[in-house]
């Protein structure tokens, strides 16, 4: 009996460190993401020095240092040769706007305080140095190369002199360019400019789904629990209900653009806009039938969540209320539902987030590449449902695999993401703020 209860003891402990173990190995990935997230996306937008390379056959590089390797050898036991991945920018004149230069060939390096950045509308980073005022509103930059360029100065974003600038100057810089990441629109096929149309869509898209999604499931709910006779049957609604969590998202959005934007949008579209036939109003992709797709896509969860909540709520305040002369939907209403709001509040935190990640199904039913137009504007009636949108998860995907400069892009990619994961974090906070007050309120909800 004794070695029984030693060997339970010794079974306990090793439990306790294998489930601690894994917790802490969660944290540690999570904290690593993070990390990389951060360091590549917000040190994207840090102002780095412009370095000229003279090399050994008297040629000369400009740009920014973005990346140092070793160079594959042959033979293993050479001695390892570093090589330098310059950002040399000046598409317009160059072609590529990296290069790959080898530190051997590297002759001396030099760090010019009037060695400038030219931030452009199109063609990217002009990298040089300023010699002068050329045609009427231009500016004359001479590359390392000694070849001179005017640049119109409606065509320039920003001119940086980064090897000049002190610690308050860089900062300067870095709150522009976080600035206009954050507020502008995008240019140069998304690859340069703002994501704001894209971070708006994703928060409108995922608040108009909340909006859908939280009727349907918590009247669902309701049934299945309140009303509901429990019975095989209701046993079969549940475990469909459970099963529709682990459908490919995919199949929803096909769902969507039949249903939704063919059948529902074209319906719309015979009755009020037949004048603008055959060209679509309601008939084809939008942030409306975007929503609905992702609400159809979250209801499981809603359903699930809000059913747990109201079987926590204990049986007692039902026929209390009952008993003191409260209908059933009032008892429902006003006792059952309030009480069980944390709950339901739960599956809509699940909900919101599942959504702003979703990227298949928005591709079919509404989400573009680049939106002319926000679906709010000053225009009448203000609120345009109909209207195409940018998502940022798919943002990520067009920036990271679609760019034809995807080495470009790369720092873009891990700030957007960042954003992304920052956008659901407030947006959850939000939720769970509310949650816990509800929960405060209602003690005997507590889960």
């Amino acid at each position: 009996m004794l070695d029984q209860k030693r060997l339970s003891n010794r079974f306990g402990r090793a439990m306790t460190w294998l489930t601690g173990g894994t917790l802490a190995l969660n944290l540690l990935l999570v904290a690593g993401l993070l990390a990389l997230l951060i360091w590549n996306g917000a040190g994207a937008f840090w102002p780095r020095p412009i370095v000229v390379l003279t090399l050994a056959d008297g040629t000369k590089a400009m740009g920014e240092v973005r990346d140092r390797e070793a160079i594959p050898q042959v033979d293993p036991r050479a001695a390892p040769t570093m090589r330098l991945k310059l950002k040399v920018g000046n598409r317009d004149s160059g072609g590529a706007e990296f290069r790959w230069i080898d530190e051997p060939r590297i002759v001396s390096r030099e760090y010019p305080g009037n060695a400038v950045v030219i931030e452009r509308m199109e063609w990217g980073n002009l990298y040089g140095f300023v010699v002068g005022a050329g045609s009427e509103g231009a500016v004359t930059v001479q590359t390392a190369g000694g070849a001179r360029q005017d640049v119109p100065l409606a065509a320039v974003v920003r001119t940086v002199r980064p090897n000049a600038l002190g610690a308050w100057g860089k900062l300067g810089v870095y709150a522009s360019r976080v600035r206009e990441f954050l507020l502008d629109e995008p240019r140069e096929s998304n690859t340069e400019g703002g994501i704001f149309p894209a971070i708006f869509g994703t928060v409108m898209m995922v608040f108009l789904m909340s909006f859908a999604v939280l009727p349907l499931g918590v009247l669902a709910a309701l049934y299945l629990r309140e009303y509901a006779r429990q019975g095989p049957l209701v046993r079969a609604v549940r475990i469909a209900v459970n099963n529709l969590a682990g459908v490919p998202s995919i199949v929803f959005g096909v769902f969507g653009l039949g249903f939704f934007v063919y059948f529902v949008g074209g319906s719309i579209d015979r009755l009020f806009f037949a004048d603008a036939l055959p060209t679509p109003t309601f008939g084809t992709g939008g942030i409306l039938w975007a929503a609905l797709t992702l609400a159809l896509l979250t209801v499981p969860v809603v359903i699930v969540a809000t059913e747990e909540g109201l079987a926590a709520v204990p049986r007692g305040v039902r026929e209390g209320s009952l008993a003191l002369g409260a209908t059933k939907i009032e008892t429902i209403v006003r006792v059952v539902l309030p009480a069980a709001a944390p709950g339901i509040l739960t599956g809509m935190i699940l909900a919101m987030a599942r959504a702003a990640g979703e990227v298949a199904p928005l591709m079919i039913v509404g989400m573009v590449k680049l939106a002319p137009a926000l679906p709010v504007d000053g225009t009448r009636p203000f609120v345009h449902l109909e209207r195409k949108f940018m998502h940022l998860g798919f943002h990520i995907y067009d920036v990271g695999f679609q760019s034809p400069n995807v080495e470009a892009t790369k720092p873009i990619v891990f700030a957007t993401a960042l954003l992304l994961i920052a956008v659901v974090t407030v947006v959850n906070l939000a939720a769970i703020m509310l949650r816990n007050r509800l929960r405060r309120k209602y003690v005997t909800s507590a889960l």
